[in-house]
């Protein structure tokens, strides 16, 4: 467009109405999404090899009818784009996805999936979808964690969100026996007494910090001494001093690696050693998880994993690096 046409076409946006002027945002924030999301798409389409054949000689060959550029291979002479073989290859609003894209990992607050359905005008199964696509995509940057590296476990209540597993028993229970527990509304409105403290129906979430700002967390099946010492096993030097509490698998963790170790108290008085070794750093880190887990009513446990990663990984994530991360079966020989 020439510079005046765009003056004249500034100019006669003056006369809109607020619906008119709220329907034109809309429509350029879709059309931004769209150019980003196809610019990211076209860059690992420029520098990716050909996902049939592997090979790197290849030519344009038109463009796809959502907007990203196709190749043809010289060698297989098979049609190809950025989204080949990939996780969102059969994705058609390419706009909206990078809106949800942008959602997850730029927005201080992510919106709840209905909300984000309203926003968009689709419907919410189709951003729960996309959602997941993207979770299963997450992984944690793994860094040695080295220096003085704190260590602790924090419970997330078990939820079994979305099973059909009552429902499948009162429809037949001689097929299906009942469920181990009561559903969690249910304590409440039948006045059964829910246990208090650890039980089998709180996930423990192992988390591990060093100073230097490296984390990792991964959600563990038990508090077993081999299940810890496999978990923190490959992450942990062995020129690193261990913070934790008194359970006993982080000492035998410890024992076994021979690297230092201290064991904090929760009484006043024993929450720290000196100055340096204590644990208030990942009990911080707890805390902010869990306030960001909580606008989500309690993941389902098969969804815990993603939202974890997602918590971690979302600080100082790019929306263009995470759809690299979905393209990046792109690159990947064929199976």
């Amino acid at each position: 467009m020439k510079q005046k046409s765009f003056e004249n076409l500034l100019k006669r946006l003056h006369g809109l109405t607020p619906d008119h002027a709220e329907s034109l945002i809309r429509s350029v924030q879709d059309m931004t999404a769209q150019n980003a999301a196809l610019g990211a798409i076209d860059q690992k389409a420029r520098h990716a090899s050909c996902p049939h054949c592997c090979s790197t000689d290849k030519q344009k060959w038109g463009r796809t009818r959502t907007g990203t550029q196709r190749y043809r291979c010289s060698q297989c002479r098979k049609t190809y784009n950025g989204r080949t073989d990939s996780s969102i290859s059969r994705i058609q609003r390419l706009d909206l996805f990078y809106r949800v894209l942008r959602d997850m990992f730029v927005s201080p607050t992510p919106s709840s999936v209905r909300q984000l359905a309203k926003e968009l005008s689709i419907s919410k199964d189709t951003v729960w979808r996309w959602r997941q696509i993207i979770l299963r995509s997450l992984s944690q940057s793994i860094e040695p964690l080295t220096g003085i590296v704190e260590v602790d476990e924090t419970f997330v209540r078990e939820s079994r969100k979305g099973s059909r597993e009552w429902v499948r028993h009162q429809q037949d229970p001689a097929q299906h026996p009942r469920p181990p527990r009561l559903r969690w509304y249910e304590y409440k409105l039948t006045g059964a007494l829910m246990k208090r403290g650890l039980s089998k129906w709180r996930l423990p979430v192992l988390t591990a910090m060093d100073r230097s700002g490296n984390r990792f967390a991964e959600r563990l099946p038990d508090r077993r001494d081999r299940t810890i010492y496999q978990c923190l096993s490959p992450i942990i030097r062995r020129d690193a001093a261990l913070c934790s509490d008194g359970l006993g698998a982080y000492a035998k963790f410890a024992q076994a690696s021979g690297i230092s170790h201290f064991v904090l108290g929760s009484k006043p008085g024993s929450r720290k050693i000196g100055q340096s070794f204590h644990i208030q750093n990942v009990n911080a880190l707890h805390s902010r998880m869990k306030n960001f887990l909580r606008p989500f009513k309690g993941p389902a446990k098969k969804y815990l994993d993603g939202y974890v990663d997602w918590y971690f990984v979302r600080f100082g994530m790019e929306p263009e690096r995470a759809l690299n991360g979905l393209l990046k079966r792109a690159d990947a020989p064929p199976a």
